[in-house]
């Protein structure tokens, strides 16, 4: 599938128009670079959240994953417990999976140890490097690339649970590492 109109006609990337969640996730933050421990934290949550689920469960339960994990400021998640971990197997706001909680707690530990913006330097090395070719259709983008398998292995190495290569590039589309958008939605950007 290539680019497809939207309801205000402009090209989208086909799979951001089925919801208004999806469209607005789509043009103003997927493929956008970030930047920051904590905000990076929150995008590897949140992927490891969704792996087996739609992103639109996620995306639609995120503010009550914030509110669940202290807007995923790495120091306070590392200061959870286990009535901590207890009180998330039951809040409805966000997945109550026990590994995918556990490993959000224990990630945030490790992370505790790190120094400022060892984890932004971490994922940011495993961008592929600049110019390639833009995606014209959707069987054009790929699931897992030899970066995002050198990341996951990485992140692994580190001490970081529940992610593999595939959550690894979907990090790395939603974070702005790689430039997924299709070349003709009008989200793409040639910056990334």
């Amino acid at each position: 599938m290539t680019a497809l109109a939207g309801p205000d006609g402009g090209l989208r990337c086909p799979w951001a128009l089925s919801t208004e969640d999806y469209i607005a996730y789509h043009d103003t933050e997927w493929g956008r670079p970030v930047h920051g421990d904590d905000a990076l934290y929150e995008r590897l949550c949140l992927e490891a959240f969704q792996s087996g689920l739609s992103w639109l469960t996620i995306l639609r339960r995120r503010e009550g994953f914030r509110k669940a994990f202290a807007d995923f400021e790495i120091a306070a998640v590392a200061r959870y417990d286990e009535q901590d971990a207890a009180r998330l197997l039951t809040d409805e706001r966000i997945i109550r999976n026990r590994a995918k909680i556990e490993a959000t707690l224990a990630n945030a530990k490790v992370l505790a140890q790190w120094e400022p913006g060892e984890l932004d330097e971490l994922i940011w090395s495993h961008a592929p490097e600049p110019g390639r070719a833009a995606p014209r259709d959707i069987a054009e983008v790929p699931a897992v690339t030899p970066e995002s398998t050198a990341l996951a292995k990485a992140l692994k190495k580190a001490g970081i649970r529940f992610v593999g290569p595939t959550t690894a590039y979907a990090l790395m589309q939603a974070c702005g590492l790689v430039n997924d958008h299709l070349a003709a939605c009008a989200a793409r950007s040639p910056a990334v």
